[in-house]
């Protein structure tokens, strides 16, 4: 058979020992096998691509035990993946898109082609990959979607010449995680070729719920991939992937990290810490007990100790993607189709008070469907001018819903409490009489604010409806045989539709809630308010490219690149208000109509730009036994788009006004010896918001800026300041030595180390959650028949047991309402033991 696709000529063996682990050797010297990327479309080899992009290859993360694209990081220095409470954050060189489902990521992942833009797809498992490119830096020509960071690039190990197969098992012992791999691989006949990958894993957790008596998160995963190629003529082939995932999580690595005691001076909650206040807490005034409150005391678990107390959490995740390649080669140009069909639905509960007093949840449902199709002209190599074209269309849907749920009486009782006691503090007289009686509390009378918000839901509905149309050239003029410029523009045509929904009901019922003294308690502790908003945008734009690459010798090539890139538009989904600044009426008999709340959200946000200076080298050394690149970089944003957790709950998206970053990546490898390699890279990162006067401030901090008549405007100027994850350097360097310790076993050893500078884990870069410098190291050790096929395996990751700490927020409602200061955190796997056996056939 004889393929013609540019993406798809190469073999799983011939690049997976390149990238990372293995190297080939001559009989006089090391040499380094050459690494094949396609991060500019073409297949070409990673010393030729004129941009900073780290390669990551398949045999890599299985033997790494690398289960989902977050642990990527670990060996791409800039690029950052956390989940968090309600989302999941991916940053590149400082710059991401934070936490809201109305998003779409700054930094692009694509998936044999198809744009992966949503969050929630990069908590899937993924298996049985070829490699992973990450492109660093703005990628708005080849990778048109929104790629204004960076893009990820997942490319599928392909069926071969040769029938192959594996089955892969490992076990860890620490969290009890227990994975299954199965491949098998080859030829049909003459024209046909498929590959199916199966990848089964569970896992019991690292994070003890004390509150359920558990381990979490536990996860469940099953994926099934099958892709089948035809080759139909010589000039024309076509490739089907067909791939069904599920991936459950009960449970989430989230504990309360620190608690300190409240500061209030009008309540009975004054020195006592939030979990204290939900422990064991009796209100009342004089001589009566107005409310008693005794949660589990777990609660009272308000440090960092991988132990957590909450009620449960859960997320429940479907999805499915099917992607037709078809290829068809006119001479020595390459005419490329590529269709994607992809979507997903994820049900999810949230404890979002991340203690184990039942205070209240989030409930959430998601769906998204996608439908993709992209065009590609390639024109063949050689010529003076070279040209890769095309055009792109895409058209999404996207439902999303979640509702506040308060189910006990903890927080209601709470409210009513406090309310009373805080009246006699006044020296108001208490509405009641001695034998206990409540008096006077009808309608909006003191003391029934907790009764508004018993069973009390705050359904939002959210849709968001795209369709994308864009054209893209890039032409390559090379100048001589030494020097070149590529220039390149894509023009992107956007249409998007949004709406948002959120009303007050009640959950024993269902029904909505008559507007009246509700809306105000729900104003003043939770900062929502009801609304209805519907909206339609569209937008046009040009992302041009310029790019000069000159050869220095055959072993040093040089390149400069200057670009403008774009991220569109569109809607929040996860506000908690309005826009408008309308006031909600104020509780009769006590609030007057002059000091009504006010609470101010937002609904839709505008485009995002970034321009773009880079300039590296990629060169070779020693003969070939080395490999150093390196590339500095300052891209300017403006009308940056960020999500501001509101203080309460909620989280508004606006755009924050502009921020440079600046820095310097470096990568490379050598071979030591004819036994010994090494790989390598280092990054320097400077991030400054140079306008961004409406930040969020942390809890204590005083504003420099704030509107008395509304609620949550109180802001703190983020101008001069660095980002959440933000380092000053980050990096990995590996060690692999492997021998021959007979004819037939084959004994590797290796190690990482992977090392970070501090930076802050919060989004609103509150000192006290600076996470500290680290160096984690992780060792794998193995014995393998290279004759039989198989291998057995002993990995140690994290070695020195380092506690990392990968997001963190203000505990809800413990500042806004009780006033005590506290973080919650997601913390990330301590030190773990795993076994591993794996056998292939040929």
């Amino acid at each position: 058979m004889t393929l013609k696709r540019p993406d798809f000529g190469f073999h799983r063996s011939a690049i997976a020992t390149a990238i990372v682990l293995c190297s080939s050797y001559s009989v006089a010297a090391p040499v380094l096998e050459e690494v094949i990327v396609t991060a500019t479309i073409r297949a070409e080899s990673l010393q030729d691509v004129p941009v900073s992009v780290n390669a990551v290859s398949g045999e890599k993360m299985m033997e790494a035990g690398i289960s989902k694209v977050e642990d990527l990081q670990a060996y791409v220095p800039n690029l950052t993946m956390s989940e968090t409470g309600i989302g999941t954050n991916i940053y590149i060189r400082g710059i991401g898109s934070g936490i809201n489902p109305g998003f779409e990521q700054s930094v692009g992942m694509y998936f044999d082609g198809v744009s992966y833009g949503r969050a929630q797809l990069t908590r899937a498992p993924f298996l049985d990959l070829e490699r992973v490119e990450v492109l660093r830096g703005p990628q708005n020509i080849l990778f048109g979607k929104n790629s204004i960071a960076g893009a990820l690039s997942l490319i599928s190990a392909r069926p071969g010449q040769e029938f192959e197969g594996l089955v892969s098992g490992t076990y860890e012992v620490e969290t009890n995680e227990r994975v299954l791999d199965f491949m098998v691989s080859g030829p049909i006949n003459d024209e046909f070729g498929a590959r199916l990958a199966i990848r089964k894993r569970e896992i019991d957790g690292h994070i003890e719920n004390l509150t359920l008596n558990r381990d979490e998160p536990q996860r469940d995963e099953q994926t099934i991939r099958l892709i089948v190629d035809w080759d139909a003529t010589p000039d024309l082939s076509a490739s089907l992937k067909m791939e069904l995932g599920k991936f459950d999580v009960n449970g989430r690595q989230i504990e309360i990290i620190n608690d300190q005691p409240s500061t209030s001076t009008t309540s009975q909650f004054t020195g006592k810490t939030y979990g204290q206040i939900l422990d064991n807490t009796v209100i009342g005034v004089g001589p009566i007990t107005l409310a008693t409150v005794d949660a589990d005391s777990s609660v009272l678990n308000n440090y960092q100790d991988f132990k957590r107390s909450s009620n449960g959490d859960y997320s429940y995740n479907d999805t499915h993607n099917i992607t037709l390649n078809v290829d068809y080669a006119w001479g020595d140009h390459q005419f490329t189709f590529i269709t994607g069909i992809l979507g997903y639905e994820t049900d999810e509960l949230c404890d979002c008070d991340f203690t184990g007093a039942p205070i209240f949840a989030v409930a959430a449902e998601e769906e998204y469907s996608q439908f993709s199709q992209e065009f590609r002209w390639v024109s063949p190599v050689g010529e003076t001018f070279e040209f890769i074209g095309g055009g792109f269309y895409q058209k999404s849907e996207l439902d999303f819903f979640d509702s506040i749920q308060v189910t006990s009486d903890i927080l209601p009782d709470l409210l009513n409490a406090d309310d009373l006691q805080k009246a006699g503090a006044n020296g108001e007289a208490p509405p009641f009489d001695l034998t206990g009686g409540l008096l006077g509390l009808g309608l909006g009378g003191i003391g029934d604010a907790g009764d508004e918000i018993r069973n009390l839901g705050t359904p939002r509905n959210f849709s968001s409806d795209t369709e994308l149309f864009s054209v893209f050239l890039q032409t390559t003029w090379n100048i001589t045989d030494l020097f070149r410029a590529t220039f390149g523009v894509r023009y992107s045509y956007e249409e998007k539709d949004g709406s948002r929904k959120l009303e007050l009901s009640d959950l024993s019922t269902g029904e909505i809630r008559a507007v009246g003294e509700v809306d105000t308690v729900v104003a003043k502790n939770f900062s929502a308010e009801r609304h209805d908003l519907k909206g339609s945008r569209s937008e046009g734009n040009f992302a041009p490219s310029v790019n000069l690459q000159y050869d220095w010798s055959d072993d040093v090539m040089l390149y400069t690149t200057l670009s403008r890139g774009y991220k569109s538009g569109g809607y929040d989904a996860r506000s908690n208000a309005s826009p408008e600044a309308n006031p909600v009426r104020p509780i009769q008999n006590i609030t007057s109509p002059d000091s009504a709340p006010i609470i101010v959200g937002s609904f839709e946000y505008e485009e995002e730009q970034a321009t773009s200076f880079e300039a590296g080298a990629k060169t070779t050394l020693l003969d070939g036994a080395a490999e150093l690149n390196i590339a500095a970089f300052y891209t300017k944003y403006d009308d940056l788009q960020v999500s501001i957790f509101d203080g309460t709950l909620g989280f508004n998206v606006g755009n924050a006004g502009a921020a440079t970053t600046m820095g310097l990546e470096l990568d490379g490898r050598m071979a030591l010896t004819e036994n010994l390699m090494m790989t390598g890279a280092l990054a320097f990162l400077d991030f400054e918001f140079t306008d961004f006067a409406n930040g969020q401030c942390y809890q204590g901090q005083t504003p420099d800026s704030n509107d008395s008549n509304v609620s949550g405007t109180e802001y703190c100027d983020y101008k001069g300041k660095s980002n959440q994850y933000v380092a000053d350097y980050s990096g990995n360097l590996t060690f692999v030595y492997s021998t021959m310790v007979n004819k037939d076993i084959e004994f590797r050893g290796g190690v990482d180390f992977v090392f970070t500078g501090s930076y802050n884990s919060s989004q609103n870069l509150d000192p006290s959650q600076e996470q500290d410098a680290y160096v984690k190291s992780n060792v794998r050790l193995s014995l393998g028949d290279v004759t039989k096929g198989w291998e057995a395996a002993f990995l140690v990751k994290n070695v020195t047991d380092e506690t990392v700490i990968s997001y963190s927020n203000d505990t809800p409602l413990s500042s806004s309402i009780f006033g005590s200061t506290g973080h919650y955190g997601f913390i990330e796997t301590p030190r773990t033991y795993a076994i591993q056996a794996t056998y292939r056939w040929y």
